[in-house]
């Protein structure tokens, strides 16, 4: 069988495809020549880059696979594609801990003002050193402060296990969810916690910090109404999709000082983010890099490679 890893994949992944005896091909198809070579495939492998719509599974019969090099399944049509017979694998457990790493790498980032520092150092540092200091000296500590999370399967659970460790409270909003046991610290030392989900309402009330781990399923988890409801200071962090924050009320909101400052991994209109939330001084950016680890890429490829050996050879 042939394979098509057309975003690529760690090498791990490719050598345990190829010593199941798979023919893989890491050569980049462009999408629209997809059409007219896909077929030509047992499988294809993409991550966000390929987009696998009705139209190209219908013009490649010979398709059995379409894996995905991640959690989100937004640029395939998986029903369609599933009605078709075709397997449908994604990869949600691997990339988990990295990306709440880089949610808690922003947290302590907006906490003391890295992000604004680090802009300004550079320019002024030299000559304005001490007004620097004293602007950034009012930042404060995440231990003993409360964090909403909302959308609590892999990724969410994750961050709550970071955020234990670090000493702070949590509370999970997830409407398929009753409750999770986290584990937090070391491998030699580590402690269970169970937590119970709570209403968006009773978090929202509560949260001096909150971050989103959900889909984007076509309207804003966080909008004007959401922001209303928050407590006055409170930091938002997103890494997960563009949309399921309404970046226009989260302007807004920061503008008015509803929220302190805001965590984006994320955004509409990706690769091209809206120029206000690129210069703004309160927003801590980073160009959706949260499963970008090595560490992350492996264990993708691994969970990638061992899902469509069982898939193909069933």
């Amino acid at each position: 069988m042939k394979i098509l890893i057309n975003d690529g994949i760690h090498p791990t992944g490719k050598r345990l495809l190829e010593e199941a005896g798979f023919e893989v091909s890491t050569n980049k198809i462009a999408q629209d020549d997809l059409p007219a070579k896909l077929n030509e495939y047992d499988a294809i492998c993409v991550r966000s880059a390929t987009k696998v719509r009705k139209d190209l599974i219908d013009q490649s019969p010979n398709l059995k696979a379409i894996c995905r090099g991640g959690v989100g399944l937004d640029n395939i049509d998986v029903d369609y594609a599933r009605s078709k017979g075709i397997h449908v694998i994604n990869t949600p457990a691997a990339s988990s801990r990295s990306v709440a790493e880089l949610v808690f790498a922003h947290l302590f980032s907006i906490a003391r003002f890295l992000q604004q520092a680090n802009r300004e150092m550079p320019v002024k540092g030299n000559s304005e050193f001490k007004d620097l200091k004293k602007n950034y000296s009012a930042g404060v500590e995440l231990t003993g402060r409360t964090l909403g999370i909302i959308g609590f399967g892999r990724i969410g659970q994750e961050t709550a296990s970071i955020a234990l460790g670090v000493g702070m409270n949590v509370i999970a909003v997830d409407p398929y969810l009753d409750s999770a046991e986290v584990s937090f610290g070391p491998t030699s030392h580590q402690f269970k916690v169970k937590i119970e989900t709570s209403s968006m309402d009773e978090m929202l009330k509560q949260a001096d910090a909150i971050t989103l781990h959900v889909p984007f399923l076509g309207e804003p988890v966080l909008g004007t109404k959401e922001f209303d409801q928050m407590k006055e200071g409170v930091f938002i962090a997103n890494a997960s999709r563009g949309g399921t924050i309404d970046e226009d009320a989260l302007l807004a909101a920061l503008e008015s000082g509803k929220v302190a400052a805001a965590a984006l991994d994320v955004f509409v209109g990706e690769p091209k983010p809206r120029v206000e939330l690129l210069s703004h001084p309160n927003i801590s950016l980073t160009p959706h890099i949260g499963a970008s680890t090595g560490e992350a890429q492996e264990k993708i490829g691994i969970e990638l490679a061992e899902k469509l050996i069982a898939a193909l050879k069933d």
